[in-house]
């Protein structure tokens, strides 16, 4: 029996979502979104997320459809992988380096970015993960950069676990400021919000993230998480997985206080290394991180014009 293309229903909601199925084994799959994307460049773009395949060919096949499915929308040009928008799982590793994975990191095998290629597709943006192995080399700016801030009545405090679900609403609002500028940004609700960091509670130590307050207003935020995928035997590290402030330039450096609290508070806790998560090239976080941290990772989001 010829291996066949069928719709199925993922988990996440998608516009459509297709698989290539030969017997009962699955060869290959994805979701579309095409109805609510971003633009790029000012043309209509579709997505292509929810990537699985086992076999080269079926690949191909499952990335040909895709493409021509999007085309008939509309599309101008298809990215991926991209489960959505940028708020969900993005990115294929590409280079991969010797460390190994971390805790939330995103995991494909080589072959898949390599399929993408061979479907047509380049790349459009690049990201790393940096790996900061001084946790208790200090940042000579940071005190007189608070000191400032604390004068115009900016305060940094630990994360309160116990107000877990008040905190990420701070969050969401700092998040849609400060993401608002980065590529294929689109705006999140705050329900759909909370629902993604609701399953993150458990995994917070709140020695290691710290928000940053004006006039009882959050205004910036670190958020670290212990790295809870460490093997055994290996040094204990920590990840910031997000660091943020609203846009307005009267919390510049705000960014450096942030980072050094966290990273000093997980020196001070037994965290020997720091993993600095997903940071898109130009982001001004790469040059924060750059001055403790050493790219580990490599990863890349793809398009291809329709």
């Amino acid at each position: 029996m010829a291996a066949r293309l069928e719709t199925f229903l993922p988990a996440q909601p998608a516009d459509e979502s297709w698989r290539i199925v030969d017997g009962e084994q699955t060869l290959a799959a994805c979701s579309l979104w095409w109805r609510t994307t971003p633009s790029l460049d000012g043309v209509r773009s579709g997505l292509i997320g929810h990537y699985e395949t086992t076999d080269d060919r079926a690949a191909g096949r499952l990335l040909a459809y895709a493409c021509a499915r999007l085309s008939e929308q509309g599309c101008a040009v298809a990215i991926g992988p991209m489960d959505g928008s940028t708020w969900h799982s993005y990115r294929f590793v590409t280079e991969r380096g010797t460390e190994p994975a971390f805790f939330l990191e995103p995991q494909n095998p080589d072959e898949w970015p390599a399929q993408f290629q061979r479907a047509g597709f380049a790349p459009l943006a690049h990201y790393v993960s940096a790996l900061d192995a001084g946790l208790e080399l200090r940042d000579e700016r940071a005190p007189s950069i608070e000191a400032q801030l604390r004068a115009s009545g900016v305060t940094i405090r630990p994360i309160d676990a116990g107000r877990f679900e008040d905190e990420v609403r701070g969050i969401f609002a700092v998040s849609l400021d400060s993401f608002a500028r980065n590529l294929l940004y689109q705006p999140i609700g705050e329900a759909e919000f909370l629902e993604m960091y609701r399953p993150l509670a458990r995994y917070v130590d709140p020695r290691l993230s710290f928000v940053a307050q004006r006039d009882g207003r959050m205004v910036g935020f670190v958020f670290t998480l212990p790295d809870w995928s460490a093997r055994p035997g290996t040094p204990k590290a920590v990840i910031v997985k997000t660091l943020a402030r609203l846009g307005d330039g009267a919390y510049r450096g705000l960014g450096v206080a942030l980072l050094e609290r966290s990273r000093r508070a997980a020196h001070e806790a037994g965290f020997a290394r720091g993993i600095h998560a997903l940071m898109h090239d130009a982001n001004p976080s790469t040059r924060l991180s750059a001055r403790f941290g050493a790219i580990m990772r490599g990863y890349t989001l793809f398009s291809k014009a329709l």
